[in-house]
């Protein structure tokens, strides 16, 4: 076993323990914060958030995978306020979240402009990784990227394969956001192999707001990992469809291709707490520990399934090999 990177620096991989590998500390919109009044409170979100993840924590998970990237308003140093009050290993990601374009930063400084021959993103994505994040040390243990319903447009398609390009340099595996009811997985898993990644390192998040069965077992039958990962989040699909899924993928053999979480957060900006409360009651971190485990076991699925997707399969994803 060798050594995931971690907020608090390296763990043993066989010491992650019980991980759900799709969650946020904070999803904040800074420049917004930064320029208007929106109530940001740090010292209270930060209270929150030790608050949540101790929670998390006491049901019995260990690890999280805090896939906040640029564009979701990535904070190394609040995390790192976080994660020192918490018994609890918290890994980041380096990537860019994007649906569409790109920041303009990007515009003039691709592959054809740099002198390198390097696409900026894939510099900044390495930079991330092999001298730490923003000057706080913190290295990332996973790539992030996205594609949703726009599909591969040209910003999108840029982070794809700068993704592609780190993970094959430093064999970190990829979390990817997807649109699932236009099965962007596909895309990803092409323009992935295009540039020559590892598909069996590479996450395709957001599939569980699928129970197109076909669909979920081609990307897995490609090699990848499943993410059933937004647990709660009912307005795309509810709880009980959820847990039908994972079910259905687990008796036609795909255990060790699942990975479960919540994609929820301590705090997101995006909406009001409250509001959150009233329209997604069930969209929180205990979610799963409290109310999906059972509905797992009463559909059939062993506790060693459960185990193979929450524990085995998140530290054979983070526990990466070296470049190829």
């Amino acid at each position: 076993m060798g050594q995931v990177n971690t907020v608090r620096g390296p763990v043993a991989a066989d010491m992650l323990g019980t991980t759900l590998m799709h969650e946020h500390v904070f999803v904040l919109s800074t420049e917004v914060a930064a320029n208007w009044p929106t109530g940001w409170d740090r010292n209270a979100r930060v209270a929150q958030a030790v608050d949540r993840l101790g929670e998390l924590a006491e049901a019995g998970i260990n690890t999280i995978v805090d896939l906040t990237v640029v564009g979701l308003g990535r904070d190394i140093q609040l995390v790192q306020e976080v994660a020192e009050q918490v018994d609890l290993n918290i890994v980041v990601a380096t990537g860019l979240y994007t649906y569409n374009d790109l920041p303009h930063y990007f515009d003039f400084r691709g592959a054809p402009f740099n002198p390198s021959g390097i696409d900026t993103l894939e510099e900044l994505f390495l930079h991330d990784i092999e001298n730490g994040i923003a000057g706080s040390g913190v290295r990332p243990g996973i790539l992030k990227c996205c594609t949703d319903e726009p599909g591969l447009t040209t910003g999108v398609e840029r982070v794809l394969r700068a993704v592609a390009h780190v993970q094959r340099q430093t064999g970190l595996p990829i979390s990817t956001h997807t649109h699932a009811a236009t099965r962007r997985g596909s895309d990803q898993q092409r323009v992935f192999s295009e540039e020559g990644a590892d598909l069996s390192r590479v996450v395709i998040g957001h599939c569980g707001d699928s129970t197109d069965l076909d669909y979920l077992q081609e990307l897995a039958n490609a090699g990848s990992t499943l993410g059933m990962d937004r647990f709660g989040l009912d307005t795309y699909c509810p709880t009980p469809r959820r847990a039908d899924t994972v079910a259905a993928m687990c008796e036609r053999g795909f255990a060790r291709q699942l990975v479960l979480s919540h994609d929820s957060a301590c705090h997101f900006d995006w909406f009001d707490d409250e509001f959150i409360v009233q329209t997604q009651p069930n969209w929180h971190f205990l979610h799963i520990s409290h109310d999906v485990l059972p509905m797992l076991r009463e559909r059939g699925v062993t506790d060693d399934q459960i185990r193979t997707m929450l524990v085995d399969n998140p530290r054979r994803l983070l526990d990466h090999p070296p470049a190829y």
